[in-house]
């Protein structure tokens, strides 16, 4: 295909795309006569994974001994662990609740993690990261989810962040 052909249907599929997004804008937040407007609730799933990009980023942040970055890492934490038992205080058939057993499990592992980061002491940070790793898997367990483990990362999966600290 020559440039002019391929530079036509790329203008066709940008103003296609253009033309979906503007219909979409239009009617965005524009319910049915019928129907009262509903707030989007982010799904347990979707909480969880962020919760998993956290405790990664806490990670790494606390190896490279960025303090700042981990205390932000830990209240992050700290929001989507009370975003999961605001939105999923119950869950299913699951034999425990979130808004039971969340608190219970995660509370003193954060906040011994977040003394460690505030004290700079990597020695504790990391039997602190150890700790939240075994609740949140203890969490999983209880919580019929058992498949899903988590560990110490083994590798970065965001190369585009620096976590070595500023100096």
């Amino acid at each position: 295909m020559s440039t002019r052909p391929r530079l036509l249907a790329t203008l066709i599929c940008i103003s296609t795309l253009l033309f979906a997004a503007c219909e979409g804008a239009s009617n965005a937040g524009s319910a049915p006569a019928s129907a009262p407007a509903q707030a989007y609730v982010p799904g347990f799933g979707e909480i969880m994974s962020f919760q998993q990009m956290r405790h990664m980023k806490l990670w790494f942040a606390g190896e490279a001994q960025n303090w700042p970055l981990a205390a932000y890492e830990v209240d992050e934490l700290k929001e989507g662990f009370d975003d999961v038992v605001g939105y999923h205080p119950t869950l299913g058939k699951k034999p425990v609740a979130p808004r039971d057993l969340v608190p219970q499990l995660t509370t003193e592992p954060l906040d011994s993690l977040g003394a460690a980061v505030g004290r700079g002491d990597l020695h504790a940070f990391e039997a602190g990261f150890d700790a939240l790793t075994r609740a949140c898997n203890s969490c999983h367990q209880a919580m019929d989810f058992s498949f899903n483990q988590v560990q110490r990362p083994t590798s970065n999966p965001y190369a585009d962040q620096v976590f070595s600290a500023s100096r």
